[in-house]
């Protein structure tokens, strides 16, 4: 999680700064044909700036598929794990269960008189 917060914050650095340069070009005291070269200049600029920022979304959204990946992978071995516990608990139940009938049926078989010794 904090590899996709660092991938937003960096995001956000990135255009913050890039919106702070166009306001600071608009905003400052120069002539406007030199304001509008200096816009040119970061209009050519933006495709660069732009493949940064997806080479940077890209490398944050591999870290986290890699996470989630690891994640996933550990919750199956997590199940495969409750799953043969559970077959393994139904299974003594079971051994369990019948010898508990397999006694009461033998008594059930006995003589009366085999009872009241």
């Amino acid at each position: 999680m904090s590899n996709n917060r660092s991938g937003a914050f960096i995001g956000g650095l990135i255009v913050g700064a890039a919106l702070g340069a166009i306001a600071g070009i608009l905003a400052a005291p120069r002539a406007g044909r030199e304001t509008r070269q200096l816009l040119r200049k970061s209009a050519d600029a933006l495709p660069e700036l732009a493949e940064d920022l997806s080479s940077s979304v890209q490398l944050q959204a591999d870290r986290l598929s890699e996470s989630a990946l690891r994640n996933w992978d550990s919750t199956l071995i997590r199940l495969r794990e409750a799953i043969a516990a559970g077959i393994e608990a139904t299974q003594r139940e079971r051994q369990v269960v019948e010898t508990m009938e397999a006694k009461a049926s033998s008594e059930v078989d006995k003589p009366v008189h085999d009872n009241l010794m």
